[in-house]
């Protein structure tokens, strides 16, 4: 199969494992990052070393600014949460959630998919492991699954658009399983919110914790050097 897919890259960990499982399947992929005006627009560098990696037929970094909105402490000059451990983490909606971020950015990857001709689109959402974001849910997915084939020529043509979301109900262990089954290179990621100027991860906020977490029940060190706590 040599089939194009639109794969959302951040250059984080979940995301580059969708990468991947893209590519396994037999996909053709299409890598699609965001300048959005966030904090840690470092994520770009590891995007580019991950798409690079992977031999992507195509990676587009699209140029949007949230920071006119703010609303979140991933654009805005708001301090990122940080905690001493996962379990402090609650099910509380964090101040890192960037108010409509996956309708946007799966907008844009809709977009990126009529023009090469794809009709399959991957996301790496996860619904277990993950910060509490509303726009990572199953039910959120499946209705923009329908909005989109309502609003796309290839939709409404027939050919029906899916989003794929292979890591929405697995553990951050499992993604990690999965990931390292594959061959994947976890130091060319980046999943902070907050790394210093080198680009170390704090190890501190919630995407580092979960990461960590993932890591550690998977029985395997993680990568990347963080900062001295």
């Amino acid at each position: 199969m040599d089939t194009p897919a639109v794969v959302l890259l951040s250059g984080g960990l979940d995301s580059t494992t969708a990468l991947a499982i893209a590519k396994h399947q037999g996909f053709r992929p299409y890598a699609l990052s965001f300048r959005y005006g966030q904090r840690h627009a470092i994520e770009l560098a590891a995007a580019k070393r991950v798409a690079h990696a992977y031999g992507v037929a195509g990676h587009v970094v699209a140029e949007i600014d949230l920071r006119v909105f703010g609303g979140s402490s991933l654009t805005s000059d708001a301090e990122v949460p940080k905690h001493a451990t996962v379990d402090a983490l609650t099910d509380e909606i964090p101040s890192t959630y960037v108010p409509a971020r996956n309708t946007i950015f799966l907008s844009f990857a809709l977009a990126y998919a009529e023009t090469v001709g794809a009709c399959d689109i991957f996301i790496g959402v996860n619904a277990l492991d993950y910060s509490g974001y509303p726009d990572c849910r199953p039910e959120y997915i499946a209705a923009f699954q329908t909005m989109a084939n309502l609003a796309t020529k290839a939709g409404v043509g027939g050919k029906s658009v899916t989003i794929h979301t292979p890591l929405i109900e697995m553990t951050k262990a499992e993604i990690v399983r999965t990931g390292l089954g594959l061959g994947v290179d976890y130091s060319l990621t980046s999943s902070c919110y907050d790394p210093d100027t080198a680009g170390k991860p704090c190890g501190r906020c919630d995407s580092c914790l979960l990461r960590l977490k993932g890591f550690a029940e998977a029985g395997q060190t993680d990568p990347l050097i963080y900062q001295a706590a």
